[in-house]
């Protein structure tokens, strides 16, 4: 199939684009300023700026694609105090630029629209710890959270109502490996290493996290095998602050986090960082294994940090 990646010379770009090129897709890689990147990936480059309508409009043109797989992030290190200066250009993106690509989409009568979502922080902080993709997104966030998750209703709203195509949305869990927040020698890491990363209250936010290879091959599997829907991109073992922090603190040979409360915690980091530590909700990936055939060589974060460290 001809393919059109936005966001191709990303961390999780530079993962996907030569896997469908693997799987012997033709790839055309959507970058603003690294058409080496892009090539040396495997992928034809076109320029544009995701948020530039026409820019956006030509490069489409020129791929004429069946199907678009919308990566677009700006996500650098996320300081949980200002959560939403972390996310405002992944917000824009995933509003501006999502309306941009479906607009551009529909023009050329691309089938398949496949976009990344958010499984690890958006999921309602009521109920049991686990969630499934029946289970609402979080209907009352902190105010610090409120834009990252009206920008993810958005562009799911917008995917899965497309008509004209069959949309396909991908709730990745919190990624670690190459090129992400969680890869060796990162801030947060040195952070954690250094304990300057504590746990909050019980600890008890429940994390679902997936290694961003897995993620890759989980969104070729969407692309050729998919449905319109949503998917859980996340490894097997959601698990509490309380649990994995610890564990990756010895993976990475540091003293035990430091423990402070809530209160303590709202100060140092915030709300949201206090919402991260303490209530959030994992998810689970049975519906993604199930229906894409798609099972994570990284089954645990356990396994998967202690090879990358």
């Amino acid at each position: 199939m001809r393919v059109l990646v936005a966001g191709a010379t990303g961390a999780m770009g530079t993962q996907l684009v030569p896997r469908l090129v693997d799987a012997g897709h033709e790839v055309f890689a959507m970058t603003r300023s690294e058409p080496d990147k892009a090539r040396a990936l495997g992928a034809v480059p076109v320029i544009a700026d995701a948020l530039d309508r026409a820019q956006v409009e030509a490069a489409v043109r020129q791929a004429a694609p069946e199907v678009i797989v919308h990566q677009l992030t700006a996500i650098g290190h996320i300081d949980t105090r200002h959560f939403e200066r972390s996310f405002a250009a992944t917000d824009r993106l995933r509003i501006e630029g999502t309306d941009n690509l479906l607009a551009a989409a529909r023009a050329v009568g691309v089938r398949r629209f496949v976009a990344q979502s958010n499984g690890a922080f958006t999921y309602t902080r009521t109920g049991g710890p686990v969630k499934n993709e029946q289970d609402p997104l979080d209907r009352s966030p902190v105010s610090q959270m409120a834009p990252m998750i009206a920008a993810i209703e958005h562009l799911e709203k917008a995917v899965l109502g497309a008509a004209w195509t069959e949309g396909i949305v991908l709730r990745y869990g919190a990624f670690y490996g190459p090129g992400t927040s969680m890869a060796p020698g990162s801030e947060q890491l040195e952070m954690i290493r250094k304990r300057k990363f504590p746990v909050v209250g019980d600890g008890g936010g429940v994390w679902s996290f997936v290694h961003i290879a897995d993620a890759a091959e989980a969104t070729v599997a969407a692309l050729e095998n998919g449905g319109r829907g949503v998917y859980n991109i996340v490894d097997d073992d959601p698990a509490p602050v309380a649990e994995w922090l610890p564990e990756l603190a010895a993976m990475l040979g540091a003293k035990k986090p430091m423990r402070v409360p809530r209160f303590i915690g709202r100060l140092a980091a915030g709300q949201a960082g206090v919402v991260l530590m303490t209530e959030l909700r994992g998810a689970s990936n049975a519906k993604a294994k199930r229906e894409l055939g798609w099972h994570p060589a990284h089954p645990t974060w356990r396994q998967g940090l202690q090879v990358g460290m």
